[in-house]
């Protein structure tokens, strides 16, 4: 049963998240926030499928990752967590990157099939990996080419690096907290 409802929860989330881009005229029917909300409930339900799944899923080993690859993992994940709110940041570097929150997914996905060789792992990870990668193919034929936001001064990007590195000290908290150490032991 855990397959079945992390599979979904991986469907849902790619579903609501792709609505808008591959069934338009639908999503349009239900209006700017309508429709908002809507995806809103669907991503919930989709996160609470994937929680659940995940953590009822029978353990089916398909490899054995290292140990060096929590070291990967790591530094992929100051990566994502940077690349996360980047949007957000006014900054030399958002006006380098187009869309560094799908960037930021499929980096998190990365790093974490890296280290977790199990069939859940790869269907939840590998499964937001590929709706990210194709969400970004989607955006960017639908839209017009990237016009680069006016760089900011290079200031705000340390700042934004420094809040990085405390959002992901509270991730790691967080997994250590649940009993899965980040770093390794």
């Amino acid at each position: 049963m855990g397959y079945l409802l992390l599979t979904a929860g991986v469907l849902l989330w790619a579903f609501s998240h792709l609505m808008k881009r591959f069934t338009p005229n639908l999503r349009a029917k239900m209006g700017d926030n309508g429709g908002k909300i809507v995806v809103s409930l669907l991503a919930f339900l989709a996160i609470y499928l994937m929680v659940k799944g995940y953590g009822s899923a029978e353990r089916i080993d398909l490899w054995y990752p290292p140990a060096f690859m929590t070291h990967i993992n790591n530094t992929l994940m100051l990566i994502a967590v940077f690349l996360l709110n980047l949007g957000s940041s006014r900054g030399v570097l958002r006006s380098k990157m187009r869309h560094p929150m799908l960037g930021s997914v499929k980096v998190w996905a990365l790093a974490h099939l890296l280290v977790n060789g199990d069939l859940a792992s790869v269907i939840l990870f590998g499964g937001l990996m590929a709706w990210a990668v194709v969400d970004l193919i989607k955006i960017n034929r639908m839209t017009p080419p990237w016009v680069p936001p006016v760089a900011g001064p290079v200031r705000n990007d340390i700042i934004y690096a420094v809040i990085s590195l405390l959002v992901f000290g509270v991730i790691a908290y967080i997994h250590t907290w649940l009993g899965y150490s980040p770093f390794g032991g």
